[in-house]
């Protein structure tokens, strides 16, 4: 099944790239370094820590798809939706990917602004609570006078009361504490809490350093429709960088298709470069998350990597209004830039 899933993203990708790529060479001074342009720098944030699910990026300067595409990206690791929102719009980063529910949280809430999503990673949402066997922990329900961790702007955390209403819970019982992305499943191993935040590809990475098995209620089961990971950049750049930004992201998409295909080899590139990485778990995570990213399958949009349908994001905030999260008036158009994005 994994194969198959691989194979239908590689051909979607095809597509993406064939309408991307005529115009790659429009920017000046931005052009492939093969012809002795200088290449441009752009600083890439992870959407959380250096795990598989984010191996793509470092796959994508591995293989050279970037220098292709006419950069030298420098990739860091993200502290989640928030902090990859305003270090986008401050100017620290150019690209990041955060999650589409947790970005129309913060932009409804006045928290943040000056950002747009200009492709998806994830057809929908992988938000999810992760704990292990023996904390008493099977249904949403037992989350009740439990203590959970995640970091303070992730949108696991910020879009908890919305999930909890949905999902028959009483938030108010809930403890969250705060945490940090390169050492929150630590806390979970180490007995602190009860359950972090995480993404339902995590499980693999929570069974490895917990040594327990991983027991995951994702927020996907009581709101289906939502998307996940989605491609940002500032509204300054999508505005003045229109071509740099659809090269950017062909050149990422085609990191993501190739890991998608070749999980295993991903998760050594990603390896060589972060060092605490673990291959098994990383690749884990990209088998677990291509049913996500591929085109086609319950909840996507179109029938190529990246596309953002207008419909499905207003009934995503829609939901998000009825659940009391968002206030009346969005627009899809508000977070993203349809001119931007990857056509179906």
């Amino acid at each position: 099944m994994n194969r198959l899933v691989r194979t239908v993203a590689a051909m979607a990708l095809a597509a993406v790239l064939a309408l991307v790529s005529g115009c790659g060479k429009s920017d000046s001074g931005t052009a492939a370094g093969a012809d002795g342009t200088a290449l441009e720098k752009v600083t890439y944030l992870t959407s959380f820590g250096n795990f598989g699910r984010d191996a793509y990026a470092w796959v994508a300067k591995d293989k050279g798809f970037f220098k292709e595409a006419g950069f030298d990206v420098e990739i860091k690791p993200g502290q989640g939706t928030g902090g990859v929102i305003s270090a986008v719009v401050s100017g620290q980063a150019q690209f990041g990917p955060i999650d589409l529910t947790g970005g129309l949280l913060q932009m409804g809430s006045g928290q943040a602004k000056d950002f747009v999503a200009v492709a998806a990673v994830q057809q929908r949402t992988m938000a999810a609570i992760a704990t292990t066997e023996g904390k008493g922990i099977a249904a949403p329900k037992d989350l009740e006078g439990k203590r959970l961790a995640d970091t303070p702007g992730s949108v696991v955390r910020n879009l908890f009361p919305a999930y909890a209403r949905l999902a028959g819970v009483d938030a108010a019982k809930v403890t969250w504490v705060n945490g940090d992305a390169q050492t929150l499943m630590g806390t979970l191993a180490g007995g602190s809490v009860d359950g972090i935040g995480q993404f339902v590809v995590g499980k693999p990475t929570v069974e490895a350093v917990t040594k327990k098995k991983a027991v995951l209620l994702p927020y996907s089961d009581v709101m289906p429709d939502l998307y996940g990971n989605v491609l940002i950049t500032s509204t300054k750049t999508a505005e003045q960088k229109p071509e740099m930004v659809k090269r950017f992201t062909a050149a990422l998409l085609k990191g993501l298709e190739y890991s998608l295909a070749h999980p295993e080899e991903a998760a050594e590139i990603l390896k060589r470069n972060v060092d605490v990485t673990n291959p098994a778990a990383a690749a884990a995570e990209l088998d677990l998350m291509a049913a996500y990213v591929a085109p086609g399958g319950s909840g996507s949009s179109g029938s190529a990597i990246g596309t953002l349908d207008s419909g499905r994001v207003a009934k995503s905030i829609a939901i998000l209004q009825d659940a009391g999260a968002l206030p009346q008036g969005m627009t899809p158009e508000q977070i993203i830039d349809f001119d931007l994005v990857p056509k179906a």
